[in-house]
């Protein structure tokens, strides 16, 4: 288990706002982390890519056409560039003034307030490894702001984890999945010194949890939607529900 994070101070299992509060807000925005905190969530779950220009920012698609004004490959674009793009208004013209973050600006809103996972996009995986590739930015984030304790890694890129556990003192790491997991998953995750793996709730079953908890692996799946889905998907004994309406499951 990481000797880092800390999941003393929150609820069990974990309450964690899949891009924030997307039922409410515009996912991936500050207005929608806010939203997430007060809403009493325990965990963010957002995404993070890099611009043209090498800026870590936050945004879940590899394109802005869905979720700014803009169109084309974020990799495309520079930070000020998407940084004047309007983030909110397809949500609603009320958030027409939200902006694309910076990881340094969720990390900066969350201290002190709430944990969070942070999804590495597989996109951004780079072969060549330079030496300010997304990996290496975003564990600098994280250590420089002191936030060891309170944040997750996670990606669906085997490669991108692989890399941060080979660093010095890593943060957790979580491996995210479409599909179940086998005997030779928990096996690499124990090899890495994963702290959790994150499925698809669908593929879940209670067989799996309780493999991942004997191997000492925390379990939060995504993304559950309605009441339903919560009571089945607790009732497997997982340690946490990532999920875009949270006033909802905070009453399941």
């Amino acid at each position: 288990m990481n000797p880092h994070l800390d999941l003393s101070r929150f609820s069990n299992p974990l309450l964690i706002g899949h891009r924030g509060y997307p039922a409410r807000f515009p996912e991936n925005t500050l207005a929608s982390f806010r939203g997430a905190i007060e809403a009493g969530c325990d965990m963010i779950e957002l995404d993070v890519t890099i611009t043209k220009d090498r800026r870590i920012v936050v945004i879940h698609d590899d394109t802005l056409d869905r979720t700014t004004a803009g169109k084309g490959p974020v990799r495309d674009r520079s930070f000020e560039e998407i940084r004047r793009l309007d983030a909110g208004g397809w949500f609603d013209p009320r958030f027409s003034a939200e902006r694309v973050p910076e990881l340094s600006e969720v990390l900066d809103l969350t201290a002190g307030r709430c944990l969070l996972n942070i999804e590495i996009k597989a996109s951004a995986f780079e072969a060549g490894y330079p030496a300010d590739a997304i990996e290496h930015q975003v564990v600098a984030l994280v250590t420089t702001t002191g936030a060891e304790d309170r944040v997750i890694i996670s990606s669906f890129d085997w490669r991108i984890l692989q890399r941060i556990a080979a660093m010095d003192s890593p943060p957790a790491l979580a491996l995210i999945s479409d599909h179940g997991a086998d005997r030779s998953v928990i096996e690499r995750l124990l090899a890495m010194k994963a702290f959790s793996w994150h499925p698809r709730f669908k593929v879940l079953t209670r067989e799996q949890v309780d493999r991942m908890h004997a191997a000492g692996l925390k379990v939060f799946p995504w993304t559950i939607n309605t009441r339903e889905e919560a009571q089945r998907i607790l009732a497997l004994g997982v340690d946490g529900l990532i999920c875009n309406e949270l006033q909802v499951m905070r009453a399941v």
